[in-house]
This record gives C-alpha cells, sequence and structure tokens, in this order.
C-alpha cells in the first residue's frame, strides 16, 4: 500500500500551508509484517511523528481489550511489541494503532483517544475517510 500510495499523499502534505506536529494516517506504521507500513515510511520521508490507525491488523497476535472505553492491550509479533488495539467505543470493534516514525505506543494511544469522540475512530481520520468519498461521489 504504500509504494502505491505515498505519492499522492505526499502531494497532498505539500498542499498543506500551516505547520503541522503529527500525521495520523489510515493504515499502518511498524504494525507491518517489514516493520515499515505507510505511517512509518510518510514519517521517515517527512522526518515527522506519525501513528497509524487501521480499523484491521495486519499481523501480530493480541488478547481483546476490556469493553472499556480507553483500554487496550499491546499487539505483539513474537516478543516483540509493535502496536495497541485500542478500545474507543463501548461495544465497537477495537483499533489498531502502531507508531510509524518519531513516538511510541502509549503515546499513540494517548493521542488517538484525545483524538477520538463519538465515532470508533478519531476525528482526522474519520473526516479524511469522508472528505474522499464525498469526491468519490462527485466524480462519478
Amino acid at each position: 500500500m504504500s509504494f502505491r500510495e505515498i505519492d499522492s499523499t505526499l502531494s497532498a502534505i505539500n498542499e498543506i500551508k500551516s505547520d503541522f506536529q503529527l500525521i495520523i494516517v489510515d493504515g499502518q506504521g511498524i504494525a507491518h509484517p517489514r516493520r515499515f507500513g505507510i505511517a512509518s515510511h510518510l514519517g521517515v520521508l517527512l522526518n515527522k511523528p506519525t501513528i497509524g490507525c487501521a480499523k484491521k491488523r495486519l499481523v501480530g497476535n493480541f488478547q481483546m481489550p476490556e469493553n472499556i472505553v480507553g483500554a487496550y492491550t499491546y499487539l505483539y509479533e513474537g516478543e516483540e511489541k509493535i502496536g495497541a488495539v485500542l478500545r474507543t467505543k463501548i461495544n465497537v470493534k477495537p483499533v489498531f494503532i502502531s507508531p510509524g516514525n518519531l513516538i511510541d505506543i502509549e503515546s499513540s494511544v494517548k493521542i488517538i483517544m484525545a483524538l477520538t469522540s463519538k465515532y470508533r475512530l478519531p476525528e482526522p481520520v474519520r473526516e479524511a475517510h469522508n472528505y474522499c468519498n464525498l469526491l468519490k461521489r462527485s466524480e462519478a
């Protein structure tokens, strides 16, 4: 996914006029078979902190977190801790958080929770997803 989407993502980021401190990606960071998903790729290219926040697990094993908002468990590949499985809403599937670049797992979880309100996904990811769907519909 990274090599397919990185050029268009960088083009979009280059259009941003204000300074930003962090990028959240709908995809994986180190919770990737090669420990270098799109969040890691983008973070290294831009030298910015990045977090992957995905709806599905790509690799790793985990215990389901408690059905409490903010509960999380770690995602492991063997003995290596590669991310977190975070419950952002009660009775809703968790999201898979993996640091991309210049950030750790625990900070990533705190940031995602701070940016999540009444929906499963954090607002920046949700708004980007909704905007892309709007563009697709307008082109059809």
